[in-house]
């Protein structure tokens, strides 16, 4: 369901379930060995997900290991991303000369938990959540392009956000997001960044995935 959303370049595989040859690395199987069995299936199988891409981009496969902040560590020519949620796990790789950012996220069909919109959104955001056509839950669908304007955002700079450092608002007819940056890169990061990106989404099979991708060139002012 995400190639429908991202541009072609993009290495994507998915799982909804989780295979029985899916494994770990030794260096990776010693990150989840006090984790109980739901986090080690999710944490396997979006590995798996990882290294059939990276075969796609014809690359060899290797342990795919978190930063501190626990983003999946990629080799230098690759930008990548990784989501899972309940029923699904994904994995979208491109080469930096294809994509330049990329970042993709999967949640539930469902709305959030009580208080997490009041945590998450700015005022703005949460009257577009409630005049926003009926038949989606528009809460979650939120939830989910901060989460891939974070993982898109934050390898590119080495920055993190908050939530509040996004403001998103939807294009419901286009299936299209816009999000405004709030902050800039800090130190020396790199100087020719967006301060808009803009980002696509699907709802489908219980399911709500958002993506965003930037191309070399591409106009998100």
């Amino acid at each position: 369901m995400l190639k429908r959303i991202l541009p072609s370049g993009v290495a994507v595989v998915e799982s909804f379930g989780d295979p029985p040859e899916a494994v770990l690395y030794p260096e990776e199987a010693l990150l989840v060995r006090n984790a109980v069995e739901k986090r080690r299936k999710e944490f396997t199988t979006v590995r798996y997900c990882a290294r059939r891409a990276l075969g796609q981009l014809g690359l060899p496969p290797g342990p795919v290991l978190p930063d501190r902040w626990g983003a999946p560590c990629w080799p230098a020519t690759v930008v990548g991303s990784l989501t899972h949620c309940e029923g699904y796990r994904a994995a979208a790789l491109a080469y930096g000369t294809d994509v330049t950012m990329l970042g993709i996220d999967a949640e539930p069909h469902a709305p959030l938990p009580r208080g997490t919109l009041e945590a998450v959104a700015s005022p703005a955001e949460r009257m577009g959540v409630r005049s926003a056509p009926a038949g989606t839950h528009w809460d979650r669908l939120l939830f989910s392009a901060k989460e891939s304007v974070y993982k898109a955002w934050y390898p590119h700079t080495g920055q993190r956000l908050e939530f509040e450092d996004a403001e998103i608002g939807f294009e419901p007819a286009a299936g299209t997001f816009r999000a405004r940056l709030l902050v800039r890169p800090e130190g020396s990061g790199p100087r020719s960044l967006p301060s808009v990106l803009r980002g696509r989404w699907l709802v489908r099979d219980g399911l709500v995935v958002t993506v965003v991708a930037v191309t070399p060139g591409r106009q998100h002012r």
